[in-house]
C-alpha cells in the first residue's frame, strides 16, 4: 500500500513509523520542517496523570470571567467568525460532568500503553532522552485540590494510584516549592521525553525504512476518482500516486479535510514554553501548578516550563504577557527561582488542535473511502501519539483492534 502521510509533528511522524514498519511504502509531506510545532515545544512530557480533555464542568464560564485579563490561563479571543462560535457552542454542550468523565475514560484508554509503547520504541533503535520522574501536581488552593481529587477514582480504575501529600510530606516529596505550595498528589507513571530528541530518533528510524520525508512541501490539492484519492499534488507540483492518504496536519487538518469534503471542527488552541538552560533550580520531579496551569519539565541541562490556552488566535507570535505569568507562577511557587534567572532562552507560542468533545480524531474520513485522520489531540499529542498512531494503522489495514467500537465510535471523524 503506497500512503502519503500529511504532517511531519509527532503524530504524523509516529503514524509514518507504524505504517512503515507494516510494510506501506509511506511518503511523508510535511509543510515547514518536522517536529518544529507544537511537537517542539510542548510539555515534554507523557502526562498520564493530566488526560482530562479540555472541556470539563465550569470552562467555558472560567474562560468568559478571564477575558479581560491577559494574563490568565485560559483566554478566550471573541470573534464573529461563524466557525469558530459554532466551535464555541459545542464545546460549551461538552462541558459537563457526564462528557467530561467519559472523555476522561477515552483518554485514559487510549493512553494505558503510552509508556511501554515508548519502551518499545527505544527497544526498536529509535533513539531519544527519557526520564522515568513521575509527576506532582502542586496546588495552592484548597478548592483547587479537592476539585481535582474527584477524578482519582477514574485515575485510579486505569491502573494510576496518585499520593495524597501535605505539609512536611510534600516538601519531602519536592523542596524547592515554596509554603505557598499547600496541597500536592503524585503519580509515578508519568514520563518526560525531550521532544526535539524524539523527532530526531523517528526520522532517523523512518530513513531506515525506506520513508521518503519531503520537508517545506504542502498539499496543494487532491486527485480523486469517484469516492475514492488517488493522488496528492503538492505544492512543488508533483504528483505523488496515494492508495491511501493520512492527514496528521495539527490544526490545519480541518482546512485539508474540507477539501476532501469532510467537515472537522479543529481550531487553535495556542500554548506558550519557556526553556531554561542550565535549570534554574534541581528538582526530583516534573510538577504541574495546577492553579496557574505551568507544567514544569527537567530534562538533561535544561527546565521547560508550558502553559496557557488561547483559543481564537490566528497566529503564532508570542505574547509577552502570557509569557510574563508563566514566569510569575515560577517565581511563586519555587523558594530559590529568584527574580530573573539567568540563561532563559527565547520564548516559543504554538498552536495545538483542540476539538469541540476534546477527544482526538482518528479514523476513515467517510467521504473519500481512502483518507484517514490522525489529530486533533489538543495537549496530550505527545502522549497519545504512538497509541493514536498504532490503532490507525490497525484501522487501515483492517487489523483487529485493541479498542471497542464503541471507544473508536467516540473517536472517529465521522462522529461530526
Amino acid at each position: 500500500m503506497k500512503v502519503v502521510v500529511v504532517g511531519g509533528g509527532v503524530v504524523g511522524l509516529t503514524s509514518a513509523y507504524e505504517l512503515a514498519s507494516a510494510g506501506c511504502e509511506v511518503t511523508l509531506l510535511e509543510a515547514g520542517k518536522c517536529g518544529a510545532g507544537a511537537s517542539h515545544g510542548n510539555a515534554a512530557k507523557v502526562a498520564l496523570a493530566e488526560s482530562t480533555p479540555v472541556p470539563g464542568p465550569g470552562v467555558l464560564l472560567q474562560g468568559i470571567r478571564w477575558m479581560l485579563r491577559p494574563d490568565s490561563p485560559l483566554s478566550i479571543k471573541p470573534s464573529v467568525a461563524p466557525g469558530y462560535l459554532s466551535f464555541l457552542l459545542r464545546m460549551a454542550r461538552h462541558c459537563n460532568a457526564r462528557d467530561f468523565e467519559a472523555g476522561l475514560d477515552v483518554h485514559l484508554r487510549l493512553g494505558e500503553d503510552a509508556n511501554a509503547l515508548f519502551d518499545d520504541y527505544q527497544r526498536q533503535g529509535i533513539d531519544f532522552e527519557m526520564h522515568a520522574r513521575g509527576v506532582l501536581l502542586a496546588f495552592e488552593t484548597t478548592a483547587r485540590f479537592d476539585e481535582h481529587r474527584q477524578t482519582l477514582p477514574a485515575f485510579a480504575s486505569a491502573g494510576h494510584i496518585g499520593e495524597e501529600l501535605h505539609g512536611d510530606d510534600l516538601l519531602a516529596a519536592e523542596p524547592a516549592l515554596s509554603d505557598r505550595i499547600r496541597h500536592g498528589i503524585y503519580f509515578p507513571s508519568d514520563r518526560q521525553i525531550e521532544p526535539d530528541s524524539l523527532t530526531r530518533g523517528l526520522l532517523g528510524k523512518l530513513s531506515e525504512l525506506g520513508v521518503k520525508v519531503c520537508e517545506g512541501v504542502s498539499v496543494r490539492s487532491f486527485v480523486r476518482t469517484g469516492d475514492t484519492v488517488t493522488a496528492v499534488v503538492t505544492t512543488d507540483a508533483e504528483v505523488i500516486a496515494a492508495d491511501a492518504v493520512v492527514v496528521a496536519a495539527g490544526v490545519p487538518t480541518g482546512a485539508l479535510a474540507s477539501e476532501l469534503g469532510g467537515r472537522l471542527p479543529i481550531y487553535s488552541g495556542k500554548g506558550c514554553s519557556i526553556d531554561y538552560s542550565p535549570a534554574p533550580i534541581e528538582l526530583r520531579t516534573s510538577l504541574t501548578l495546577e492553579d496557574t496551569r505551568v507544567a514544569v519539565t527537567p530534562l538533561n541541562g535544561m527546565l521547560r516550563l508550558a502553559g496557557t490556552m488561547e483559543f481564537g488566535s490566528r497566529n503564532d507570535d508570542v505574547n509577552d504577557i502570557r509569557v510574563e505569568a508563566i514566569r510569575q507562577a515560577a517565581r511563586q511557587s519555587f523558594r530559590d527561582w529568584g527574580e530573573n534567572p539567568t540563561r532563559e532562552r527565547a520564548p516559543w507560542a504554538g498552536s495545538r488542535p483542540m476539538t469541540p468533545d476534546g477527544l482526538p480524531v482518528i479514523g476513515g474520513l467517510g467521504t473519500a473511502k481512502n483518507a484517514y485522520i490522525n489529530s486533533g489531540h489538543s495537549m496530550l499529542g505527545l502522549t497519545l501519539a504512538p497509541a493514536s498512531a498504532k490503532v490507525l494503522t490497525d484501522i487501515m489495514l483492517d487489523r483487529s483492534s485493541s479498542l471497542s467500537t464503541d471507544l473508536l465510535a467516540r473517536i472517529s471523524p465521522q462522529r461530526f
